[in-house]
């Protein structure tokens, strides 16, 4: 069987085309992330004042937060195209030369999962993002030389979602780096209202305060919401989307007021219940919930658990909290299982 994948994580679910259609992009669009939004803006017009390409970007956080979004609405700032490719489908040296030689002067070159490309492919980074040149080593051995191409003038914008794996000498070579944070729940019903607008949806206020309490703090999720809230409100209501039709929506979902789904709960029975609460390794965790990868764990479902205080991670593994337990109605265990 295939690993379980999150429809989060996975491109080939049919979300892609919904998100993009959503996307905002200009930087006055794009809602949330103010912090972040006035530095670039900043940087920006900087860079258009003195004619220059803007520094190179590292976008950090859970998934969803909008990196992807983020990244071509810099490139249309800078009136400039923008090339996505995900960094584990570099494979060869060969595969990011080719893709760094044919940029255009000006184009934004954004790497997704950046975190995972291979040591030999991200050295070729190191000289292409501080000197714009591009070191390829020609033949073996002693007779081997080290021929130096110039590149075109480029921004990189990197995303990770695990920016602690990344490596310090890519890290120290991005001039800009931020960290996108959880979206609150009025800068969601924004977004969710925005979205319905861009689709042609009806939706009442109390509709969209239902999605934006149940979407966790992330916007792919609003927008997922969003679009199952539709065909139940076409097949079971006259259209809108109102509270009644929301709240039935999620229901039927299994997305409770937390924002938790199936997944979620059964990582907390798991955690809470087979291992007493743990500490307990994340592989271990994920061979209990079956066709389920590790990494989608430590990406989609660690973090939002961390953040209502539901988790801790700590060296010896993971650990519920009192509200954990309390969430699930169970009592805390008397000790770990192990030890």
């Amino acid at each position: 069987m295939e690993p379980y994948r999150h429809p989060d994580l996975d491109p080939s679910s049919g979300e892609e085309a919904f998100e993009f259609s959503l996307r905002p992009q200009r930087l006055g669009e794009y809602i949330g992330q103010e912090k972040v939004k006035a530095r670039l803006d900043i940087a920006l017009k900087a860079a258009l004042k003195r004619g220059e390409v803007l520094d190179h970007v590292l976008l950090f956080g859970p998934p969803g937060l909008g990196k992807t979004t983020l990244a071509h609405v810099l490139a249309n700032e800078m009136g400039a195209p923008c090339k996505v490719i995900q960094a584990p489908a570099l494979e060869k040296k060969g595969d990011l030369a080719a893709i760094l030689t044919n940029l255009e002067e000006g184009e934004v070159l954004f790497l997704d999962e950046i975190h995972r490309l291979p040591a030999p492919i991200e050295e070729l980074l190191y000289t292409a993002m501080e000197d714009r040149k591009l070191d390829i080593l020609i033949g073996q051995g002693p007779s081997a030389q080290t021929l130096k191409v110039d590149l075109r003038p480029f921004t990189l914008v990197g995303a990770t979602t695990r920016a602690g794996l990344l490596s310090k000498p890519l890290h120290d070579r991005f001039g800009m780096v931020h960290r996108l944070d959880y979206y609150t729940r009025a800068e969601l019903e924004v977004i969710a209202h925005r979205s319905a607008r861009v689709l042609n949806i009806p939706i009442e206020d109390e509709g969209a305060v239902a999605i934006a309490r149940r979407s966790r703090g992330t916007p792919r999720i609003a927008n997922r919401l969003l679009r199952r809230c539709r065909d139940y409100a076409e097949v079971k209501g006259q259209g809108v989307i109102d509270a009644a039709n929301a709240e039935a929506c999620l229901a039927l979902h299994e997305v409770d007021e937390l924002g938790l789904d199936g997944l979620d709960r059964a990582y907390l029975e798991a955690l809470c219940d087979k291992f007493r609460g743990g500490p307990v390794g994340i592989r271990t965790l994920a061979a209990a919930l079956g066709e389920v990868e590790g990494e989608s764990l430590e990406d989609l479902v660690e973090p939002y658990l961390m953040q209502i205080g539901f988790l801790d991670r700590t060296l010896q593994g993971r650990k519920a909290t009192e509200r954990a337990y309390a969430y699930l109605g169970l009592k805390p265990s008397a000790g770990p299982l192990f030890g």
